[in-house]
């Protein structure tokens, strides 16, 4: 393998957590061979657990910025997609077990647009009693995602048509910043990080990034890199527009009672304006066009949005359970759960 061969500007491989991430690490670090029969097969783990999703989470980071010092060619190695294939298997048919709770998208969504009267969620733990340190880490963990915001959405741009593609490029030509590189969402963030105080570099907190938040970004990609499951994807962008404008609300009200700073601030006051005209354009045109083209998709749509919420929740449980007993939400090296 020459240098050309090699991506030498993404993120470093992160530590394994377990038999499984640290196979497929070994094995882009040219290290190991990856084995036809991991130690530990995909089916015996918790599909919520660390080894499985840092595994996950490592196939799907190929289709993104990949690695420091692994050759993209991994990208279409045929041992991995196999092995990630398994993995993906045996998450989804839980997911599917676990969260799939509604048939229609009119169902899936009530309980979403209805604020609660007293909230327990995470935005409402942070606004109203939230320090500095939990907010510190609440970014630190949803980085994950936020620094490559919209990107795991556009995979389905080219499985969509008509209404529902316009709809949904509208969306993520906002997403990207209206063209203007500065005001992309992922900018936005690194901003907000900055102001923050932490570690702007895409992937620097991976190795402290919880399960559970592991699981919710590789839903986004699961979803995305699946022509087949393009409806879920789609009810998986409904469940976060409809979410987003109250909850950045709070996270904002939050950030100026702590005084955190103006751009972290703006991150989420940006996110209230925005994503309540995304809500409406998500569920008008793109829901609204893909069940005129193909209304047998509904049931994948209501999924999308079951399986959002089901992995949301137990992150909220995580990160709340951790605050409330006054202890880290990070992954601490060796104290894996439910690997």
């Amino acid at each position: 393998m020459t240098e050309i061969d090699i991506d030498w500007r993404g993120p470093a491989l992160p530590q394994e957590r377990g038999e499984l991430s640290a196979a497929v690490i070994g094995y882009l670090g040219g290290g190991a061979s990856l084995p036809s029969g991991p130690t530990v097969p995909p089916e015996a783990l918790n599909p919520y657990g660390d080894d499985l999703q840092l595994a996950l989470y490592v196939c799907y980071e190929l289709h993104y910025r990949g690695f420091a010092g692994v050759s993209p060619s991994f990208e279409w190695d045929p041992a991995l997609l196999s092995l990630r294939s398994r993995l993906e298997s045996h998450f989804l048919t839980t997911l599917r077990k676990d969260a799939h709770r509604h048939e229609t998208v009119d169902a899936a969504l009530a309980g979403l647009l209805v604020e609660p009267v007293e909230g327990t969620s995470v935005s409402h733990f942070l606004q109203d009693k939230g320090e500095l340190w939990q907010l510190n880490e609440f970014a630190a963990q949803r980085s994950a995602y936020h620094l490559k915001e919209a990107d795991p959405q556009a995979w389905v741009l080219p499985r969509l048509w008509g209404r529902a593609k316009a709809g949904m490029a509208a969306v993520e030509f906002d997403e990207y910043g209206g063209g203007r590189a500065e005001r992309a969402h992922a900018q936005l963030f690194a901003d907000l990080m900055k102001d923050l105080g932490l570690d702007t570099t895409y992937g620097h907190y991976v190795d402290a990034t919880a399960a559970p938040m592991l699981a919710t970004v590789n839903l986004m990609s699961l979803f995305g890199l699946h022509r087949a499951l393009r409806g879920c994807l789609v009810g998986h962008f409904a469940a976060v527009e409809v979410t987003s404008s109250p909850g950045s609300r709070r996270l904002a009200e939050a950030l100026r009672r702590t005084g955190a700073g103006p751009a972290a601030e703006f991150f989420y006051t940006e996110h209230v304006e925005a994503d309540a005209v995304h809500e409406q354009l998500v569920r008008r045109e793109v829901i609204g066009g893909l069940l005129e083209e193909e209304p047998h998709l509904e049931a994948d749509i209501a999924f999308g949005i079951d399986a959002t919420v089901h992995l949301e929740d137990l992150l909220s449980g995580h990160l709340l359970d951790a605050w409330r007993d006054d202890r880290t939400s990070l992954y601490v090296s060796g104290q894996a759960e439910g690997s």
